[in-house]
């Protein structure tokens, strides 16, 4: 059975097979693909809208635990080549 897990743009649960992990790296937003990579972890759905929920409430630095600003660009263009596909 699939962990569930909370997306931070809708906060509602999925399985986390359905959501993507983000991590902060050098106030950066990455996402990590394989769900391996060392630091607090974020999840999201892979749509804009989820983002832009979750880039409007701050929630990225309150998941990560991070108080500086977070680059948000190479998140946003994965998500909106996923939705151009």
């Amino acid at each position: 059975m699939d962990p569930v897990r909370t997306c931070i743009g809708c906060r509602s649960r999925a399985p986390r097979s359905s959501l993507l992990r983000v991590v902060a790296r050098e106030s950066e937003l990455v996402v990590d693909e394989t769900a391996t990579l060392p630091g607090r972890g974020a999840w999201l759905h892979p749509t804009t809208a989820c983002f832009q929920d979750a880039q409007r409430r701050h929630a990225f630095g309150r998941a990560l635990r991070v108080t500086s600003s977070l680059d948000a660009n190479q998140l946003e263009n994965r998500l909106n080549r996923l939705m151009d596909n």
